[in-house]
């Protein structure tokens, strides 16, 4: 590329994103062959890649006595890269989860997680139209400490670390910076939100903030500290464009009005994110996202047995199994149902009261899906 600008180079960069990702909505199938080939060469390099002819669906439980290993320093025993960070999960099922962090599973969640943001701001006319502040509601970097391989580590939720390892994402600026959220304290009690919110307050109060992104609770629940502290909303400081919102199930049904109360009437952008990847982003108006086939691996286990992701129906639903460059057939937790032409929608965690419940939704609306 030489002899383009930065803002050339950039812009081709961009482009070769979204292509991607549009390319495996076209031939998902294709994609998805593709991509497992190369995951099935990383297992391979492991031990627990291995021992196995067919790797077997596993949940983190299964998982766990291997990432024990990793963590005493013997990462072949799962992972093909030796991890440069760990991250905690949120814990909204139980306890949290304690997840490597490898270069690969880094880009691949880099390149999955800006193309919502790449792709709302190229629709809107370019990549200018986002440039500004993001609204910086992450949680700490900086939670505990353990040993890993002899040595102290400090970790923390994912959402903060991801935003410390690429606060620049799609040219948009932390305020506050990540930095700045990890030097205040770690306490996770209503009294520490209200203390991590009030100094987010403060620090981005006048400046130009064009978006907010991150957990919908944490949304809304700055929000509400704004209008019982201090008698504003945030849609009377900032002029924002778009919500970016992740990381819990019915974004668009339950929280994406009461967020457009709370921030403006501007459009909410569902980007299904977890610890473990970035899985897919909505691409248009529709209420749903769509799955980045290049850089995971999807497979649904129905009443009916195992499916590939892109073969379910309209309508047809189970649990969610992803192969990412940490985990081969890993069962995530997410309940998910197909909405037809590659649009999905997680409809919650999987357990036997939201099973249940969906159940009873489909007896009763089961007619509006066909």
């Amino acid at each position: 590329m030489y002899g383009l600008t930065m803002l050339e180079q950039a812009l081709q960069r961009v482009k070769r994103n979204l292509d991607d990702w549009r390319r495996s909505l076209e031939d998902p199938a294709g994609a998805q062959e593709t991509l497992y080939e190369s995951l099935l060469d990383d297992y391979a390099k492991t031990e627990y890649g291995q021992r196995y002819e067919v790797l077997p669906v596993a949940k983190y439980s299964d998982l766990e006595p291997l990432i024990e290993r990793v963590r005493d320093g013997d990462h072949e025993a799962l992972l093909s890269e030796k991890p440069i960070t760990w991250v905690m999960t949120r814990g909204t099922t139980g306890d949290s989860k304690i997840i490597p962090v490898t270069p690969r599973h880094l880009d691949h969640l880099v390149r999955g997680g800006s193309r919502a943001v790449l792709n709302r701001a190229m629709g809107e006319g370019g990549l200018e139209t986002l440039t500004g502040g993001v609204l910086n509601l992450q949680f700490p970097s900086n939670v505990k400490a353990m040993t890993v391989g002899g040595k102290e580590t400090i970790y923390g939720f994912s959402s903060g670390t991801y935003a410390k390892l690429n606060p620049m994402m799609a040219g948009l600026r932390l305020v506050p910076r990540q930095e700045e959220i990890d030097a205040l304290d770690s306490d996770l009690s209503e009294e520490g939100w209200e203390r991590r919110y009030e100094y987010i307050y403060r620090q981005a109060k006048d400046a130009d903030i064009v978006t907010v992104m991150g957990v919908a609770p944490v949304q809304t629940g700055f929000a509400r500290y704004l209008e019982k502290r201090h008698s504003v909303l945030p849609r009377d400081l900032w002029g924002l464009r778009v919500i970016f919102s992740t990381s819990v199930a019915k974004i668009q049904t339950m929280y994406a009005p009461w967020l457009r109360r709370l921030y403006g009437d501007c459009p909410v952008v569902e980007m299904y994110t977890a610890t473990e990847g970035a899985f897919g982003q909505q691409m248009d108006t529709l209420p749903y996202w769509m799955p980045n086939y290049d850089l995971y691996y999807f497979e649904v286990k129905t009443r009916s047995g195992i499916k590939m992701l892109h073969e379910l129906r309209r309508g047809e639903w189970g649990h969610l199994i992803v192969s990412t460059p940490l985990f081969p057939r890993y069962e995530i937790g997410d309940l998910i149902e197909a909405m037809g032409n590659n649009y999905f929608r997680v409809f919650g965690r999987d357990r036997p009261l939201t099973i249940l419940e969906h159940i009873l939704y489909r007896v009763v609306f089961g007619w509006a899906l066909g």
